[in-house]
Formats: C-alpha cells, sequence, structure tokens
C-alpha cells in the first residue's frame, strides 16, 4: 500500500488497481474510504485507478488538526498525490460529495488536470442544489412498489423536519437509502453496511464547515479549466439531478454531461458495463 506525506506531514495513503494511463480517484461520503468505489464498474481494465483515502480515511493517517478534514485544506492533499506521482497533468474522478474536492482543486491548479469526470457530484462548492421539489419529483417516479414506497415516505419526513430546522437521524437516513441504487440487492445492501466502518464521522462533519467553500469565486476559477469535464447524473438520482448536472457541466468552458438510464447515486454498481464504457470513452477523448 503506498504511502505520501502530505502538506503538514500527515502520511496519506492510496490503492492501485488495474493497469494503464493513471486516474486519481477521490471518495465521496463525505469522508469515506475509498474501497467502497471497488474497481468502478471495471474501469481496471484499461486505467490503473489511484484511489486516494482522505485523510483520517481508510489506511490513511488522522491529522494532528482536525480542522484540516474541512474540504477546502484537502485541496493541498490531492496536489502532494500529484507531485508524488511526477504527473505534470492529471486525470481525475471524483464521486458525490468528492466533487467539491475536485471542483476546488480544479479552481486551484487549473493547469494540472488534463479531464475530469465528476460522477453523480454534490455542488455545494460552486452554490448549486436542487430543491425539495425537484428532488421528489426525481424519487416519486419510482413509487408503486417496495421498498420505493417506503423510503419514499420517509424522505418526506426527512426533508419535514429539514424545513423545521431540525436534524435527521441516522436512522431515518437509512430508511431511504435504496433509492441511492438503481437496484435494491444484496450488493447494494452490503454496499450500505460496509458505509458506517468506511466513513470518518467527525470528518464528514467538518468537511462543509463554516469557511469551506467561496462559489462565486470558485465560478469565475473554473473558467479557466482547459481540459474536458464529463459531469455525469443517474435518471433514478435526486443529488444531483439531471438538470443540475447540466448546470455545472455549464461552469466549464468544455463542460459535458450526461445521464446513465437506471442509474443512481452509486452508478459503476447499477449498470458496471455501460458506465465504464462511458467513462472511458470520455477520458480516451471522446467527450
Amino acid at each position: 500500500m503506498p504511502i505520501f506525506t502530505s502538506y503538514d506531514g500527515t502520511e496519506l495513503a492510496y490503492h492501485v488497481r488495474g493497469e494503464g494511463e493513471p486516474l486519481v480517484c477521490l471518495p465521496g461520503g463525505a469522508m469515506r474510504a475509498s474501497a467502497y468505489l471497488g474497481d468502478l464498474g471495471g474501469l481496471t481494465a484499461g486505467r490503473r485507478l489511484v484511489l486516494l483515502d482522505l485523510r483520517g480515511t481508510g489506511d490513511s493517517r488522522v491529522p494532528a488538526d482536525a480542522s484540516t478534514y474541512r474540504v477546502d485544506h484537502q485541496v493541498a492533499d490531492v496536489e502532494a498525490l500529484r507531485v508524488h506521482l511526477g504527473l505534470e497533468r492529471m486525470d481525475v474522478l471524483a464521486h458525490s460529495a468528492g466533487g467539491n474536492l475536485a471542483l476546488l482543486y480544479a479552481a486551484a491548479h487549473p493547469d494540472r488536470l488534463r479531464r475530469l469526470a465528476l460522477i453523480t457530484p454534490t455542488c455545494w462548492a460552486v452554490g448549486l442544489d436542487s430543491t425539495p421539489e425537484q428532488r421528489l419529483e426525481v424519487i416519486r417516479k419510482r413509487a408503486g412498489g417496495e421498498p420505493y414506497d417506503t423510503a419514499i415516505a420517509a424522505y418526506e419526513q426527512i426533508l419535514g423536519i429539514l424545513a423545521a430546522g431540525g436534524a435527521p437521524t441516522p436512522a431515518d437516513w437509512r430508511r431511504v437509502m435504496p433509492l441511492a441504487y438503481g437496484r435494491w440487492d444484496e450488493e447494494a445492501r452490503a454496499h450500505v453496511e460496509a458505509s458506517d466502518r468506511e466513513k470518518n464521522a467527525v470528518a464528514s462533519a467538518a468537511f462543509a464547515g463554516p469557511g469551506a467553500f467561496d462559489p462565486p469565486a470558485t465560478r469565475a476559477a473554473l473558467q479557466r479549466v482547459a481540459g474536458e469535464v464529463l459531469v455525469l447524473a443517474g435518471e433514478l438520482d435526486n443529488n444531483p439531478t439531471a438538470a443540475l448536472a447540466a448546470e455545472l457541466a455549464g461552469l466549464f468552458p468544455q463542460g459535458v454531461t450526461d445521464v446513465q438510464p437506471g442509474g443512481a447515486h452509486f452508478p459503476w454498481l447499477d449498470g458496471p458495463k455501460w458506465f465504464a464504457a462511458r467513462v472511458e470513452a470520455f477520458l480516451a477523448g471522446g467527450a
């Protein structure tokens, strides 16, 4: 397991899978160990995946200063990894909350990116979000059977709690998890069960803390990203919706968007062949 030292002396780990051109992979969670990414639907057939364990997750060390869990501080970790790998420019894939780290990295180091694939990203770094009504419109399309009817009702309850200024419990969020997958099968259930042991809860709470984001500045900086950017949404995913993914892609000079049929928030599990073929085509220059 390779190790490198970041800007503040924290030792960070990454895992290498597959052969070929390197693809640096930033996990979501927020702050979930990279193990959940697996082989990204078989991308290892043509790519050498470099799966970073963010500080305090997986095999990476806990930093001396917990404030460095905030995502803007972690931009320097990604740059340290690039230098460690000896890459002048790199291809990057980021999932979900990790998309915010990738957006901040792109804004800070636009000349170091060759291509960027944002997979079902959240868009806090640029001040974009879907409304509750837009999210409900997507998930209600899955009504008419279990476990989705129960999950939809649980999600509606969560929205009510949030609207009242409350905080949903982990159990509340667990009830909606079938909506995060295109198929609620044994693989999906195991993927959810692994989350508790793979996520650093303290780091997750600090990830998007006060001061982490300056959306106007980040939006302006993204205009300097010359490389191609793919924003991939899932047809069944409510965060981001397909419309929000298109809006994010429009912030880049060479941004494109696509929607995976039958895909939800973890599209490489829902349709691995489609996912791997689409991402590989993009990385090979097919946009």
